[in-house]
């Protein structure tokens, strides 16, 4: 039965594998009905170990090796808040980010998107905080980290899909190279007001705990990885390669408290996971922390003024 079923859960990702592939688009319903329809034929007709099994093993282990070496890529037709990768030049204490990302929104979908460079000096760098923003289940929340300076300047990391013209994010298309994966680094003006303004999700805040050399190492690690998205590209997967895991990865090299758990994956959850780890601010019950958290009528009263950043933390736990 474990057998079958296992056989089973092959042609339903194997059809839809096909389906959401690069083939033309006339093709993949037809390769993808013909793919289910043949895994059925070979589950009736043949017994364990039978030919028709053999047979259609190796089928799909040809359809995996051509879907894991679909290339991802950088060159598509993106939609405008995306079409620009930043990238960082690293010279000792000092870092030069190119196209910082400090989109003008009027409406969630009409805007006008602004780059800008700068430069940062990691001997200055003070703080990281975690931002977890809800759009509709308390189960999964999207995550970004921001990392803070002496002189009153943020730097927010998203780790998003990366949109080509016309597409729609959908979690289960993400399973399958729909989406390429983007570090969008950004003025929090930006990233978080698109969330708690204009999208009206659910934006809380958190001050995390950590020393200097550990935000500064974790700081340089995602800023290696976005010169390394902008050479070579990376598909996005809503399991394995999206905001949390990759928070995980770079920071967890850092973090002598280093734990894998499942409120990992089921990100909604990640700040109860933090909390018993004492990242967060324990003078609180973590339900009362998350209710003062919340930023979201701070955020929507503070607009796009220009010390944004400053006022959406004044009076918040932990900072």
């Amino acid at each position: 039965m474990l057998g079958w079923f296992v056989l089973a859960c092959m042609a339903c990702w194997g059809s839809m594998a096909i389906f959401y592939s690069n083939l033309p688009a006339g093709i993949r319903p037809v390769a993808a009905i013909l793919f289910a329809i043949g895994s059925l034929a070979a589950f009736f007709m043949g017994h364990p170990h039978s030919l028709a099994v053999i047979g259609y093993l190796v089928i799909f282990a040809l359809l995996l090796v051509w879907w894991l070496n679909i290339p991802p890529s950088n060159n598509r037709d993106w939609q405008p808040d995306v079409a620009v990768l930043p990238s960082v030049v690293i010279d000792g204490d000092h870092v030069a980010i190119h196209n910082i990302r400090n989109v003008d929104y009027r409406t969630e979908t009409d805007y006008t998107v602004w780059h800008y460079d700068a430069t940062f000096d990691l001997k200055k760098l003070q703080s990281v905080d975690n931002y977890l923003v809800y759009w509709g289940s308390p189960t999964i929340a999207h995550t970004m980290m921001s990392f803070g300076f002496e002189d009153g300047r943020y730097l927010c990391f998203s780790i998003e899909t990366r949109k080509r013209m016309g597409q729609e994010y959908s979690a289960f298309k993400g399973f399958f190279k729909q989406y390429e994966l983007t570090y969008v680094v950004a003025n929090e003006r930006d990233v978080v007001r698109l969330r708690s303004n204009f999208r009206h999700e659910d934006v809380y805040l958190f001050r995390l705990k950590a020393s200097k050399e550990v935000i500064r190492k974790a700081l340089l690690d995602y800023l290696r990885e976005v010169n390394r998205l902008k050479e070579q590209p990376e598909w996005y997967n809503a399991l394995t390669n999206n905001c949390t895991p990759n928070i995980r990865g770079h920071t967890a090299p850092y973090n002598p408290r280093k734990k894998w758990d499942w409120r990992i994956i089921i990100n909604g959850y990640v700040d109860e996971f933090m909390y018993e780890q004492g990242v967060l601010d324990r003078s609180l019950p973590l339900a009362e922390l998350k209710k003062r958290s919340h930023i979201n009528n701070k955020a929507n009263a503070i607009g796009s003024a220009a010390d944004f950043s400053t006022r959406i933390r004044a009076g918040l736990p932990g900072f």
